[in-house]
């Protein structure tokens, strides 16, 4: 049977009441991180994301969302740990939007990228992508497609390099354009690569480890709260 992604695509605000209940879930270090962010809009997103993967995390586990723990790997990357292990979680938050992933067996990585008007992405693709990527960048007909192409190749990059738990600047050079199973060079391992329908103005990925295919189930709200 094959895999299956579950992405959930949400926005980063949320009432009051909503707020309060996504921080109840939060541990102590979680809430102040929060706290330490000094603009209201960017502490709501902080905690709607991380309260969120803990909704949905002890959706698919059957234990409080209060109760999961995760430690971090070498490069950060978080993963669940005691009897909650064998789930795979990613997040990732930009703009307005806050975007987690769940899988079951296979490290997963999912990266959301707003973009952001204006600028031009040129120069960076040319210092940090292959030459190929770089060039499908500055061959776009306008700023707004050259700032698609760019945001939508970063995106991919972020969600292999989350599946592999690396570090990203080791992996930019990674061509992720024309293939869907890609290479990280650290650590070394294959990842298949899927672009999700995005709201207008972003664009999301997802990875799992390995070459096999899966399927990905794409949602914008987590139902009853918690």
């Amino acid at each position: 049977m094959r895999d299956t992604v579950r992405v959930w695509v949400l926005a980063a605000g949320a009432p009051p009441d909503v707020l309060a209940r996504y921080r109840a879930v939060l541990d102590p270090a979680e809430r102040a991180r929060a706290a330490r962010l000094a603009a209201d809009g960017l502490r709501d997103r902080f905690t709607v994301a991380h309260g969120a993967l803990r909704v949905l995390a002890g959706r698919a586990t059957g234990a409080p969302p209060a109760a999961l723990t995760w430690r971090r790997g070498r490069y950060g990357k978080p993963a669940l740990t005691g009897p909650w292990r064998g789930l795979h979680t990613s997040l990732s938050y930009s703009g307005d939007l806050v975007a987690v992933a769940l899988s079951d067996g296979r490290p997963v990585g999912v990266d959301i990228q707003h973009v952001v008007p204006g600028g031009d992405p040129v120069p960076a693709s040319a210092r940090f992508f292959h030459p190929r990527e770089a060039r499908h960048v500055a061959t776009g007909p306008d700023q707004a497609a050259r700032a698609r192409r760019f945001v939508r190749l970063w995106a991919r990059k972020e969600a292999a390099v989350k599946a592999a738990g690396g570090r990203l600047w080791p992996n930019l050079g990674m061509p992720v354009d024309r293939a869907d199973v890609v290479e990280c060079a650290d650590p070394a391992g294959r990842h298949r690569l899927a672009d999700l329908v995005a709201p207008r103005g972003y664009a999301v990925a997802v990875a799992l480890a390995g070459d096999e295919p899966y399927a990905v189930e794409c949602r914008t709200d987590l139902g009853d709260c918690p």
